[in-house]
This record gives structure tokens, C-alpha cells and sequence, in this order.
């Protein structure tokens, strides 16, 4: 041991209880934030604990000081290496002697760190997860168990989790080596699914868990439906004042990020930020926004892990997220200072369709895995050999294999050769697929949610002591928006909420989708619209909409029930709806009996004369129509009936967004023919 290890393993501490001292005078901290204090006696106590607290909210300061308290070396699991780097090196700024093991140092510094390690001379050493599973690793680590292992994004544990890694399923059968020391797991987002099945993978079922924090009191949260035509104008404006700036603008792809960056650039030092671009130009731009040489980062969400800038005002989403846990935790990178910040979210229903298509890209179907299981002998085949002889382009195939890898259905030795795993595979695998098409449901009733967000996000994360509202979101405070647009409703519209509140007061719990058929069978107000009227409703407390799931062969269906508010009828003075200036030569509807309500209906479906629509187009549409059953092998009316045809042909909808509304089209039709159908209505 150099004398320089002895001078550190000299003046370590005793172990101590008293972390009010060592936060002051090992750390510069005059006092606890909120909820670290608990976190950290428990686990200086030696219990095993689960912490699920926001990005900025001081999650490592949770490990780091029981780790000193406890007086030896804290072992922290990171699988990112900016991460590590980062955290070791303010360590080392506050005096501690930390050290990092990952790819990107080269063996002589591993095998130092490994060294000061074992001599006691660290009181931090970061290691990634893939480190377990190099041979001896485990075992040198054992040789001096730490005081405290803490294993940071936790959350990749899990199968269920958004970054799940596969190195982190190594942990379980590592960790009792490394006993007796307590293992904390710390994540900023895991959903009451995700935290248990992380204690599950720890091997720590009986951890204390601590969800704290999800509120953010200083963060107004908006969700924008826009058309992505519009998108551009909207986001210049929300931007334009300099209040709200520094930002982060989150797009769906790396060609998106190039192009809002140049638009942006016009008006705002800007810079772009994906995976797409080389080190240095994305360690530039990083550096450039952290230090405040940019105003604006357009960013893929390769950008934010590990960043730290406490006074980013505005985190704007040009396109749905494709999960409330990762949405979470990108908004969670503005004002991190406590100054009131925003986070705003412009989508529309057609931002599904790009999930969908990562969806099929980072989770093939079953069928593309079990292609590839059958070309593995049970000898065993040479994993490239199996990548280009599969039948499959080598990007579908790595995919597949390492689904199945992770699934148990093949198992790869250490010459990288592929053999078959076990049975049973499947249910694991379709399970997880669904839950991630699950995900972009949730995301997507967020986004069109009409209650306070906040309080929808805390509830999200299992934190039911918080349920309060926000007070500054676009529910709970629509005039203070900087994106959405409200206005007093029409005296037709005013008609149409009354009809609404009527109903409810007849049949309380309906489904929107019942509420919506009862209300208005002429279709007058269309179902786009009455989505809208009912989330301004839920605004003013009128009525209240919650989720419920039914199961129709073997597939769980999600929908909204609506009930009556506390306010009920009386709240219709704060009725607020979203949209523009109203048509004011709008007449008020008068009501209809239902008889009547048929009658005209039918009326009108048979008033659609061939006179006032497009002959060409409806013999077009036949065409394809005629082709296409003969194809699947059914009737015609399979495929479209005659009334959503002519629908079709009347309405002529401009997007997918425009032709799922109507009725009989639904959105597995959109899926499956709605690009060709758009292509005819073009001509």
C-alpha cells in the first residue's frame, strides 16, 4: 500500500449515528431536504431499503452518507458511465476517496482501483453492473465486503421497468456475497409494478420502501393537442419569452432534432442532441447548455441522464411520450431551483402510430423469435452464424436473440455460441409486450386527461398520501396557460353540457363511450369534441372521470367512466372550453326525444343523396374494398360497410385523426388500411 493509501485509510471515519454532523461537516449540507433523513437512518442502520424519489431530489446523498456513517467502503451499481464519472468526481471535490470501474478506463486504473479497494483506502467505489459477471470479479469484491451496496437506476432490473438491462439480473445471485452489508435500490421512476418486482430481482423482499417526492409544486404542467403541422409556431411562441428559457425540447427522432434545432436556431442559441451525432459534438452541446452558452437543447431522449443544471425553466415534448415514467422523469430536469418552470407536451393521437412502429422495432412478435429458435440446433450454433442464417435481416434477428436471451429461451456460453434455453418462454415475453403497448395507453389517457396533473402523476407512482391538487396545471388553473387556449362556451355548447349532467343524473358510472351514444345519437357534436367537453366538465368539477379496465378474450380493454362532481349542474358557470374563438352564428340545439333523436338520424343517413357525393371516389373505394376481401377471403362488409364507406366519401377526412373519428372506422381500421384509404381520398 503507497503512502498515499495509508494517509486516506488513517483519517476514515469511525462508524456514527450522528448524521446530522457528518451532513454538515463531511458535506456542506446545513440541513436535510425533504424525506432524505428516514432514507438515510435506515439505511445506516443496516435495513434493506427500496427509494423511489424524483430526479433532483437528492436520491444519492441517501447512499453516500449512511455509506460514511457506517465507516467503510459503499460499493455503487451505476450503469452509466457519464453517471459515474460525474458522481465520483464531486466526491472526490468534498474530500472522499472514490473510484470508478468501467469500459472507459483502461486496465492499469481498474486494477489500482481494484487494489485501493481491497486496502481499504476508498470510501467509494462505482462500478458497472456488467463487472459481476467478469470471473473473480464477485470474489475480490468479497474478500472485503463493503459496508453498504447501493444500486442506482434500479429500475433496470426490471422487466417492467423503461431501461430494463440484463446485466442487472446478475445482481441477485452476486449480492450474498456481499453480505452482511445492506442493499439499497434507488430509481426516480418505478411504478408499483416495477417496485415490487425490483425487491423480487434483489433478492431484499423485505426492504423498507420509501416513494417520496413525486410532488413538484413549482412545475405547471400543460398537455397541447396540436396537429404536428402546427407544432413548430406553437413551440417559437411558448419559448419566446426569456423567462422561460433555458430549455429542453424532447423530439421523437434524431432527423426531428436536426430540424427544430435549426429552426430554433434562428431565434435562440440552439444546439441538437442525439445518438446519431459523434462524442465530441454531443459532449459540446452538452457542455455548451450546462455552462449557459445555449439557451436550447433539442434533444432525442438520449440527453438528461446525469445532467444537472438546477435552472432549466421550460421542458417541452413535440410528440407523446412513450411512457408516463419516462415523461416523468424528463420534466423532472426543469427547476430543479424551485423557481416556478414548465413542462409542456404537444401531441396528438397520431403520435401513437410512432411508439407503434419502435414497439414492433424493440419487441418483434413472438413469431419472428420463434424463427429464430428454430434455427438453433441443440448443439448449438455460432451466434453469428445464427444472426445471417436465420432468414431475417441482422438487425430483426439481434433483436429477437436478445429478447429471447432475456427470456430464458436461449442461452448463450462463453464462446458466443447460441444453444436452446428452456420452455416456457412465451407468456413471459407476450406479457411484457403487452404491458408495453399497455404504456402507450396510459401515456395517451394522461396526455387527455382533464383532472390535475400533478396529482395524477403522484398517484401514478403509488404515493396515495398526496393526492391534492397542483393548483397551476392546465386543470387546475386553464386561464394561467401559456399553450392551450380557452374560452367561454357557446349557448350550444352550454346546451350540450346540461344534456350531459341530465344523463349522468339518470345513469351515474357510464362509460364516455355509453354516456356519448345516449347523449348524442345524431353524432351533432362529434366524439372528439365530446371528449373535450367532458375534460372541461371534469375542470370545473362537474363530473369526475376515472379509469376501468374489462377483459374481452383474454385482452384488457381500457375506458373512462364518468359520474357526477361534487359541484354537479352548479359548476357549469366555470365551464371552460379549449379551442378558439367559437362560431357565434352557431344556433342553440334544441333537445330531442329519443324517438325523434332515431328517427332524424336515419333521416339524415338517407339524405345522403348520391347527388352530394363523389361517385368517382365511392366507385374507388369499392374497388379497393372488392380487392381487398377477395384477398382476406371474406364479404365485402368485413372489410367496410356500405354506410362507413359513403361516411367515408361524405366526410372526406383529411388524416387519421380526421377518419377515426367516424363512426364504424375505429382504430384498428386506421391501423391496418388508413394510409391506403387517405391515398384514395386523395386521388
Amino acid at each position: 500500500m503507497d503512502p498515499t493509501q495509508l494517509s486516506l485509510l488513517k483519517r476514515k471515519p469511525a462508524p456514527t449515528t450522528d448524521l446530522a454532523t457528518l451532513l454538515r461537516e463531511r458535506f456542506g449540507h446545513p440541513a436535510f431536504r425533504p424525506y432524505q433523513e428516514e432514507v438515510c437512518r435506515a439505511a445506516a442502520e443496516g435495513a434493506d431499503a427500496l427509494l423511489v424519489m424524483p430526479t433532483g431530489s437528492g436520491k444519492s446523498l441517501c447512499y453516500q452518507l449512511p455509506g460514511v456513517a457506517r465507516g467503510g467502503t459503499t460499493l455503487v451499481i451505476s450503469p452509466l458511465i457519464a453517471l459515474m464519472e460525474d458522481q465520483t468526481s464531486k466526491l472526490k471535490d468534498k474530500g472522499f476517496a472514490a473510484e470508478a470501474i468501467h469500459s472507459g478506463r483502461g486496465r492499469d486504473l481498474s486494477r489500482a482501483a481494484c487494489r485501493a479497494y481491497l486496502d481499504g483506502a476508498l470510501d467509494f467505489l462505482t462500478i458497472a453492473p456488467e463487472r459481476l459477471s467478469v470471473p473473480g470479479f464477485p470474489e475480490m469484491l468479497a474478500k472485503r465486503p463493503p459496508t453498504l451496496v447501493a444500486v442506482d437506476e434500479a429500475h433496470c432490473i426490471s422487466h417492467w421497468g423503461h431501461d430494463f438491462r440484463p446485466d442487472y439480473r446478475l445482481l441477485k445471485d452476486r449480492l450474498p456475497l456481499l453480505r452482511p452489508a445492506p442493499v439499497l435500490a434507488l430509481t426516480a421512476t418505478a411504478t408499483v409494478r416495477v417496485q415490487k418486482d425490483i425487491v423480487e430481482q434483489l433478492g431484499i423482499p423485505g426492504a423498507q420502501r420509501f416513494i417520496r417526492g413525486f410532488r413538484r409544486d413549482n412545475l405547471a404542467i400543460e398537455a397541447i393537442d396540436r396537429p404536428r403541422a402546427e407544432r413548430e409556431a406553437d413551440l417559437l411562441a411558448m419559448l419566446a419569452p426569456a423567462e422561460r428559457r433555458p430549455a429542453i425540447v424532447y423530439v421523437p427522432s434524431r432527423k426531428m432534432a436536426e430540424e427544430i434545432a435549426q429552426v430554433l436556431g434562428e431565434h435562440f442559441k440552439t444546439a441538437p442532441y442525439h445518438a446519431g451525432l459523434d462524442p465530441a459534438s454531443r459532449s459540446k452541446a452538452q457542455e455548451g447548455f450546462l455552462a449557459g452558452a445555449l439557451e436550447v437543447i433539442v434533444a432525442t431522449i438520449a440527453f438528461g441522464m446525469g445532467v444537472d443544471k438546477p435552472n432549466i425553466r421550460t421542458v417541452v415534448h413535440m410528440a407523446l411520450p412513450s411512457s408516463v415514467e419516462g415523461y416523468y422523469q424528463e420534466i423532472g430536469r426543469a427547476g430543479r431551483d424551485g423557481k416556478p418552470s414548465r413542462a409542456l407536451l404537444l401531441y396528438s393521437w397520431g403520435d401513437r402510430k410512432i411508439h407503434e412502429s419502435f414497439l414492433e422495432r424493440d419487441y418483434p412478435p413472438t413469431s419472428t423469435l420463434s424463427q429464430v429458435l428454430s434455427a438453433v440446433p441443440k448443439a448449438g450454433i455460432a451466434r453469428e452464424d445464427l444472426l445471417k442464417g436465420c432468414g431475417l435481416d441482422e438487425e430483426t434477428a439481434e433483436t429477437a436473440l436478445q429478447k429471447l436471451y432475456s427470456h430464458g429461451g436461449v442461452r448463450v456460453d462463453a464462446e458466443d455460441v447460441v444453444h436452446p434455453g428452456k420452455d416456457g418462454w412465451k407468456p413471459s415475453y407476450e406479457a411484457i409486450r403487452r404491458y408495453r403497448a399497455q404504456q402507450l395507453d396510459e401515456v395517451l389517457e394522461f396526455a387527455q386527461s382533464g383532472d390535475c396533473r400533478m396529482a395524477r402523476l403522484v398517484r401514478y407512482f403509488g404515493d396515495t398520501r398526496d393526492a391534492r391538487p397542483c393548483g397551476h396545471c392546465d386543470a387546475c388553473q386553464p386561464k394561467g396557460c401559456v399553450g392551450r387556449r380557452f374560452r367561454e362556451p357557446t349557448s350550444r355548447e352550454r346546451g350540450w353540457a346540461e344534456r350531459i349532467l341530465e344523463e349522468l343524473q339518470r345513469y351515474e358510472g357510464l362509460s364516455t363511450g355509453n354516456l356519448y351514444k345516449n347523449v348524442f345519437p345524431r353524432e351533432e357534436l362529434d366524439r372528439k369534441g365530446y371528449e373535450r367537453m367532458l375534460d372541461a366538465l371534469a375542470r370545473a368539477k362537474a363530473v369526475t372521470l376515472t379509469e376501468d379496465t374489462f377483459d374481452k378474450e383474454g385482452e384488457t380493454i381500457r375506458f373512462r367512466r364518468v359520474r357526477l362532481g361534487a359541484l354537479g349542474c352548479g359548476a357549469l358557470s366555470a365551464l371552460l372550453l379549449e379551442g378558439g374563438a367559437p362560431d357565434s352564428s352557431a344556433a342553440p340545439v334544441k333537445a330531442v326525444a329519443p324517438t325523434r333523436r332515431k328517427a332524424a338520424q336515419k333521416a339524415e343517413e338517407e339524405s345522403a343523396a348520391p347527388s352530394l357525393i363523389d361517385q368517382a371516389l365511392v366507385a374507388r373505394l369499392k374497388a379497393w374494398r372488392k380487392v381487398q376481401s377477395k384477398s382476406m377471403g371474406v364479404p365485402a362488409f368485413v372489410v367496410l360497410s356500405d354506410r362507413t364507406l359513403l361516411a367515408i366519401a361524405a366526410r372526406r377526412p383529411m388524416n387519421a385523426e380526421e377518419l377515426a373519428r367516424l363512426k364504424g372506422v375505429g382504430k384498428r381500421f386506421v391501423d391496418r388500411y388508413g394510409a391506403t384509404v387517405l391515398k384514395l381520398l386523395a386521388g
